[in-house]
């Protein structure tokens, strides 16, 4: 056979096999078995290609390690080899492996390997922790089985990596690995994410290791693992395993991160179907399950294994009330039967609230919690002795700690059954970065933040009103609820505030308090929408969200959920554009609710108010009042009442004294609404909204919100607060001048340059966005308002604005809202005449907008 015969061989052989074992995947083999057949189909190959290029007979051995060695070879998984030499090969050797390697890389098979004497084997192994690892778990295929055996009583002997160093070098490995990445990312990788198959691999390189074991079943017999610990590791290890295998066989090559781009066929491989909820969402739900389980069983094994090895001395313990000790920051049950009664597991957390010092549960005491959390068969809520300790959590002070204790180790969906449905329930889109309980865990750690001085300058406002809250305890009940009925189909804050009514009842709270919490979760949304998708310089608008709230102490309470809640969504979503907004919304329905809701809105004295204040302060500046008459004798009564004095004052600064004829264009050196102010003043005709919006998007700008007007001798007067795409103001001087030289040049040529679409992100290609079009109620009879949700993708404001100036509408205002891959968008709008549309300008518009945007969709 020619060498090209015996590689084609190979390739064959290995395809073939990948095909079958993807049938047999489908057909529900076990994924243990799948992954050693494709070990031993290597094995097969490889010892062919050993013999055919002549090296059986040599000083050499090739030998399997890493995964490849503990057979565990899935579809496209590198082939992990050590080829064991003597002290000095040959040439004739050194040739013979170079040509095998080529063959296998020929071959097409992705080959990791290492050509080395056993001493260097040895030298490097001592010194690098990876390598020692991958020696513990190789075994030989063929060759010299003497240098195999002379390696393996060298790594054998005691003072080879002994358990102490072992465990040590591989704990700081997975807490490194740890720092890079979250268990709850949203493409996470399956091997080395927290609670991946990395964390299975360190429980069992740390264990075998000390006790000389070959698999983790043997650790049984040690009483390092309970038999249902060693079936629960199992059967996540499956599980993780599967979706790998299934994700090489949809990636078509060794992948290991599970991207949106590969979520929906790994899930229609996995054998998951639409339902109530979607396919790629059931999947990721048992994933996030899966890894919260590893992670917990992991920290307990560790924790239990450096306890036997005695490394530290433990802090003498001090009794707590019941029967509970503290040492240092632990907490733990002072003997094995405390969970015997099950109001003792609630009263552990009682105890973890009241103690400062506390922060943890004890590896001992976990594993009792885990034995008693698997022998409830209902929930602990229904016990009235756990329900009085649950009450006694949310009083305390420091019960969000003990809450976030629950959390992590299961306790909460024990004791409330509809958190246990929203346990690794995750949104299949780019908003939502966690699942709803990890989000929920989080909304909780930023109410805690509010209390906190040293985030006081981040939540100025938060900081003032939760110390003001009649019961904190309410607004922590209304996070826990706030999201409770995500995944059941229908309003998920309707079944919420039901879930939070009924909890109410059970743990007898009184009415009003029942209350307030359910109306805090049926309507946790209203402020977010209201202050990003709506006219907030709008009386009505201030008028209907008063009237909604009602009262102060609902406002304030809703303030702090709405901004947790904010917060808690995306580690990017939180800035200061946002944060003015529902500062400034918050101002003004309290100042509504002072004034009383029967009292009507004073428009008039609004105006005076705000155009006294900036006319003094652009006379102490050294204008003249003749001039200042002069410039707002041009502008509406409505200009006046949308903007505050100091932007009324700052757009009078930048105009008088300049050549109105002539356009302008102006960006603010201080921050406006927690961004940067764009003023662009001159002749209005079509298109003016596009060619602003074209050219900010040339330069990678974030427009926010937009207020549009025109004066009464035909000008236009726009304004915008655009950030950089961070989230943060324009404020680099440079950056400024050159934006401002752009649309300057852009306004006085006059013409809308045509750009090329800039191509869909690889994660916007994932996903698909209805265009929806919705047109408001409104008593207002010179604009419609409009709501428009659509996929977020480069160009999309100019694109919209140039709809709209084919259909010969004006813009009064805009709010621009991305939320993940969505952009939902406000706009108000008036026809040719400046009248509300008709229902048929409506619809132009809608068959239009829907039309343009949904041919650019994936």
């Amino acid at each position: 056979m020619t060498d090209k015969d015996a590689i084609s061989q190979c390739r064959d052989n290995l395809r073939a096999q990948a095909e079958s074992a993807r049938q047999k995947f489908i057909d529900g083999e076990a994924i243990g078995v799948l992954l050693a057949e494709r070990a031993y189909e290597m094995d097969q190959n490889l010892v062919r290609l050993w013999h055919h290029f002549g090296l059986d007979g040599e000083a050499a051995t090739l030998v399997a390690v890493g995964g490849y060695g503990r057979c565990e070879l899935h579809p496209h998984s590198d082939v992990d080899l050590l080829i064991l030499t003597g002290p000095e090969p040959s040439a004739a050797l050194e040739a013979k492996l170079t040509t095998l390697l080529q063959a296998l890389w020929d071959a097409r098979l992705e080959v990791g390997h290492s050509v080395r004497s056993v001493a260097e084997t040895l030298a490097q192994a001592s010194a690098d922790i990876t390598i020692a690892t991958n020696l513990l778990e190789s075994r030989p295929l063929t060759g010299d089985t003497s240098l195999y055996a002379e390696l393996q009583a060298a790594i054998s002997q005691d003072d080879f990596w002994p358990s102490a160093p072992f465990f040590e070098a591989k704990l700081t490995e997975q807490q490194a690995r740890h720092n890079k990445a979250s268990a709850f990312d949203l493409e996470p990788n399956l091997k080395s994410c927290p609670g991946g198959l990395r964390d299975i691999q360190t429980i069992s390189w740390v264990a075998m290791r000390h006790f000389n074991a070959s698999c983790l079943a043997e650790l049984v017999s040690h009483d390092f693992l309970a038999p249902e610990e060693l079936e629960e590791l199992n059967t996540c290890r499956d599980h993780l395993w599967r979706l790998r295998f299934a994700l090489h066989c949809v990636a078509g090559r060794a992948e290991d991160r599970l991207l949106f781009d590969h979520q929906r066929a790994v899930a229609s491989l996995m054998g998951y179907r639409d339902d109530t909820q979607l396919a790629v969402e059931q999947m990721m739900k048992r994933y996030y399950r899966t890894v919260r389980a590893v992670r917990e069983l992991n920290q307990m094994l560790l924790w239990l294994f450096r306890s036997t090895l005695r490394q530290r001395a433990l802090p003498d313990p001090v009794a707590l009330e019941g029967p509970f000790i503290r040492r240092g920051r632990l907490i733990e049950a002072a003997h094995d039967q405390v969970f015997d009664d099950p109001s003792q597991i609630l009263a552990l957390f009682v105890q973890a609230a009241r103690q400062r010092e506390v922060d943890t549960v004890s590896a001992a005491t976990l594993r009792l919690l885990r034995k008693a959390r698997r022998k409830q068969k209902q929930p602990l809520s229904e016990l009235p002795e756990c329900r009085a300790h649950f009450m006694a959590i949310l009083r305390h002070p420091d019960g969000i700690k003990a809450l976030s204790l629950m959390h992590r180790h299961g306790i909460l969906a024990t004791y409330l059954k509809p958190w246990q449905r929203i346990v690794g329930q995750m949104q299949f889109d780019l908003f939502h970065a966690f699942t709803v309980d990890e989000h929920t865990h989080r909304l909780l750690q930023f109410i805690e933040r509010f209390a906190d001085p040293e985030h006081k300058d981040i939540f100025p406002l938060g900081s003032v009103l939760i110390d003001q809250l009649p019961k904190k305890g309410l607004l922590v009940l209304a996070a826990l609820f706030h999201d409770i009925g995500k995944g059941r189909g229908g309003d998920h804050s309707e079944i919420g505030a039901e879930e939070a009514r009924l909890f109410c009842q059970q743990h007898n709270m009184n009415e009003h308090d029942g209350r307030l919490v359910a109306w805090l979760v049926e309507h946790h949304l209203l402020m977010s929408v209201t202050a990003q998708r709506r006219d907030i310089t709008d009386p009505e608008v201030i008028e209907t969200f008063a009237d909604q709230v009602q009262d102060a102490d609902r406002l304030s309470y809703l303030y702090c959920l709405t901004v947790a809640d904010i917060c808690a969504t995306n580690d990017k979503l939180w800035n200061n554009w946002k944060g003015s907004l529902l500062r400034e919304l918050y101002h003004a329905a309290r100042d509504r609710l002072n004034a009383g809701m029967a009292k009507p809105v004073d428009s008039r004295a609004r105006i005076r108010e705000h155009k006294g204040k900036a006319h003094n302060q652009l006379v102490r500046q050294g204008f003249m009042p003749e001039q200042i008459d002069a410039l707002w004798q041009r502008l509406s009564a409505d200009y006046f009442l949308r903007f505050s004095p100091a932007q009324i004052q700052w757009h009078s600064e930048m105009l008088l004294g300049r050549d109105l004829e002539a356009y302008q264009v102006h960006l603010s050196t201080h921050v406006t609404r927690g961004g940067t102010e764009l003023l662009v003043y001159g002749p209005d005709r079509p298109g003016l909204f596009a060619m602003v919006m074209a050219q900010l998007d040339a330069k990678r700008v974030s427009v926010h919100d937009a207020q549009i007007f025109t004066t009464r001798d035909g000008y236009a007067l726009d304004s915008f607060v655009i950030l950089e795409h961070d989230g943060h103001p324009i404020q680099d001087p440079s950056r400024i001048n050159r934006l401002r030289h752009s649309l300057n040049t852009a306004l006085t040529k006059g013409t809308l340059t045509a750009r090329p679409l800039r191509p869909l992100s690889r994660k916007l290609r994932s996903f698909r966005v209805p265009t929806r079009v919705q047109f408001l109620s409104s008593q207002r009879k010179n604009c419609t308002m409009m709501e428009l949700v659509t996929l977020d993708r480069p160009g999309l404001l100019a694109q919209i604005a140039q709809v709209f100036d084919r259909c010969e509408l004006s813009i009064q205002a805009a709010k621009i809202t991305t939320v993940g891959e969505k952009a939902e968008d406000f706009f108000m709008l008036c026809n040719p005449e400046g009248q509300a549309l008709s229902p048929a300008e409506q619809d132009t518009l809608s068959r239009a907008l829907v039309g343009a945007l949904e041919q650019d969709q994936p």
